[in-house]
C-alpha cells in the first residue's frame, strides 16, 4: 500500500515555526520519527519512509501555501496513488488550538491551500487532518496571527501535539480513515 502525506506550509525562514506551517513541521516530524531526509523535487521537498509494510511518500509544496495543489496532484499522478489514500496536513483557524479533527471530505473553510488543492483535483473528496491553531487576534489582524509564531504557551505544548498527529497519520495508513477518525476526533 502507497500513501501520501502532504504537509503544507510556505518556505522560506520566514515562515518556520509559524502556525501556518503546522503541517510542514508535522511531516519533518514523521521523517525525522522514521530516519529519513527530504530532497527536493518537482514542486514539492520528498522524502519516503515505510511504516508496517507501507510506503509513506511525504511532501512539502515548495509551491507556497496557496498553491499546494500543483504540488498534491503531480504528487499523486506521479506515484499512481488514490486520492483515498492521501492525507493532507493543514492549519485551521475554526478549531482551538491543538485539537486535531481528521475528515473525510469537506469544504475549504476560507483555506487558500485547501481551496487550491480541491481546485487541482477537481474534487473536495480527500481526507485531510485539521490542526487548530484557535482564533485570538484582533479584528483585521488574520493574517498576522496566521503567519505568526507560536506563543510561549503553544511552544511548551506543541512537542506533544505534533507527536499526536504523527500518531493519528501513521493510523491513517495503517487501520484507515474512518478507525483513525473514531480514535483521535475527541
Amino acid at each position: 500500500m502507497k500513501y501520501l502525506i502532504a504537509g503544507l506550509g510556505n518556505i522560506g525562514n520566514e515562515y518556520r515555526d509559524t502556525r501556518h506551517n503546522i503541517g510542514f513541521d508535522i511531516t519533518d516530524a514523521l521523517a525525522k520519527e522514521a530516519g529519513a531526509s527530504f530532497f527536493t523535487e518537482r514542486f514539492a521537498d520528498y522524502a519516503l519512509v515505510k511504516h508496517k509494510g507501507r510506503q509513506v511518500h511525504l511532501i512539502k509544496p515548495t509551491t507556497y501555501m496557496n498553491l499546494s495543489g500543483a504540488a498534491v496532484r503531480y504528487w499523486l499522478q506521479k506515484l499512481d496513488i488514490d486520492k483515498s489514500n492521501l492525507l493532507v496536513l493543514v492549519d485551521d483557524l475554526a478549531l482551538p488550538f491543538g485539537t486535531i479533527r481528521i475528515r473525510a471530505k469537506g469544504s475549504d473553510g476560507g483555506h487558500n491551500g485547501l481551496k487550491h488543492i480541491t481546485e487541482m483535483l477537481t474534487t473536495d473528496q480527500y481526507p485531510r487532518l485539521r490542526f487548530g491553531i484557535g482564533n485570538t487576534f484582533g479584528k483585521g489582524r488574520q493574517i498576522d496571527y496566521v503567519l505568526g509564531k507560536w506563543n510561549d504557551q503553544e511552544q511548551k505544548q506543541l512537542p506533544e501535539l505534533i507527536k499526536k498527529s504523527c500518531e493519528a497519520t501513521r493510523s491513517f495508513t495503517t487501520v484507515g480513515l474512518e478507525r483513525t477518525m473514531n480514535l483521535f476526533n475527541k
